[in-house]
């Protein structure tokens, strides 16, 4: 499994079968990220709540892919309403297996709204994702505050790399994202959801000096990794 960062909560995975799939796919307004929206090409988008910079570009790029959106049901809706049709709903604690592993999504404490045409729409409850697929497990916990059931988490999965959101003032910061990360007691953990904007600017490295030696590791824009 390669898995590949894009700056803020965007990440790129190809499974060892070749499947792609991509995560928060905020692209255009994303000062951070390597990718193009319209040269991007994905096979699922799964999205962990309905706020923009999550949602990002997620119908043109399902729309130019032809690929399926895994996402609450009220996201799905609003994705079909702009011709973006193709999705499979989930909800908090529900998992499936789809041909390229096993998704669960998982709970997270947030919320999730999005701005459209003057108005806030509902988006359903915020999440997170566990991806398991040919033996590796990882985890997406999307926005989130520093919650006591993350502990659970730990136990219920062996995680190989967690990432997780340090910005602060919207999610857990550094502080409290270390606290999850010995709780989950994943193998790697990458921060996530920093320094796109000035509300959520944070030193990364910092981070990582809170976590247990050599777990840790910053994900330059554009790097990836391999399980």
């Amino acid at each position: 499994m390669k898995i590949t960062y894009h700056g803020h909560s965007v990440l790129s995975v190809v499974t060892d079968d070749g499947t792609k799939l991509l995560f928060d796919p905020f692209i255009n307004g994303n000062s951070l990220t390597d990718l193009e929206a319209s040269k991007v090409e994905t096979d699922y988008i799964l999205i962990t709540h309905g706020h923009n910079d999550h949602i990002g570009d997620m119908v043109e790029i399902a729309k130019n892919n032809d690929a399926t959106i895994i996402a609450q049901p009220e996201i799905l809706h609003f994705a079909a309403t702009q011709g973006a049709e193709k999705g499979h709903p989930m909800n908090l604690g529900g998992k499936f297996d789809f041909p390229f592993g096993r998704v669960k999504m998982m709970h997270a404490q947030h919320s999730s709204g999005y701005e459209f045409e003057g108005k806030m729409l509902y988006m359903g409850d915020p999440a997170g994702f566990i991806l398991q697929s040919n033996g590796k497990t990882i985890y997406h916990a999307g926005d989130t505050s520093n919650f006591g059931d993350m502990e659970l988490f730990g136990k219920a999965f062996e995680i190989d790399v967690a990432f997780l959101p340090i910005g602060d003032n919207f999610t857990m910061g550094p502080q409290e994202a270390a606290s999850a990360a010995k709780r989950l007691k994943a193998k790697k953990v990458v921060p996530i959801h920093y320094n796109t904007f000035p509300l959520i600017k944070q030193d990364p490295d910092k981070f990582v000096e809170l976590l247990p030696d050599g777990i840790g590791q910053v994900m330059a824009v554009g790097e990836s990794i391999q399980l």
